[in-house]
């Protein structure tokens, strides 16, 4: 009984990590707002090693519609610009010397629905994530079996297992509904 406990703790915490990810997948999307984790991707170039931008600036956002970036090191801004411009996330940045202002336009109703894709295709990775997550503890609870753990118990586990799957299901639907709605919103 202990065993199946740990396979089912495990599938929990893996099934979280699952929605974590796709938390995490799903704000680098913009929504024509500014957020300072749309850059939680991008590297910079710093003394000839990819570093990422938030180990050599600060992200700010002053108004709803533009971010600030300010480089630790004032010979950093020119490479930061350059960064920005080379990622293909369509923003201009703007270099004073000892900022970035980077202004977000609004999202045309095209690249909204692009972005509503680009949503449910995430949201459909973390599905699958989460299947194969179910599978894998199934297939443990059948060794489980094998090995000589109660038909019963084995049984009762492979149903929680179905109704974390079916609750961390939903609530990852429920982000992704809050995503499109938030894309959408003009």
């Amino acid at each position: 009984m202990e065993e199946i406990n740990l396979y089912l703790d495990d599938a929990k915490d893996s099934m979280q990590k699952a929605i974590k990810h796709t938390e995490l997948e799903l704000s680098k999307i913009r929504a024509g707002k500014a957020s300072p984790n749309m850059f939680d991707g991008l590297m910079v170039e710093y003394y000839g090693a990819s570093t990422p931008l938030a180990q050599v600036a600060t992200v700010s956002v002053p108004e709803p519609r533009s971010i600030t970036i300010k480089a630790y090191e004032k010979s950093m801004v020119t490479t930061i610009e350059k960064a920005i411009r080379d990622s293909n996330m369509g923003f201009n940045p703007q270099n004073d010397g000892d900022l970035i202002r980077i202004n977000i336009p609004p999202l045309t109703e095209e690249r909204r629905r692009d972005l509503v894709k680009q949503t449910k295709a995430e949201g459909e990775s973390g599905k699958v994530r989460i299947r194969k997550i179910r599978q894998e503890t199934n297939d443990e609870l059948k060794k489980l079996l094998k090995d000589g753990a109660s038909e019963d118990e084995v049984k009762k586990a492979e149903e929680v297992v179905q109704a974390l799957t079916n609750d961390t299901t939903a609530k990852l639907e429920a982000l992704v509904a809050a995503k499109e709605k938030e894309l959408m919103t003009v």
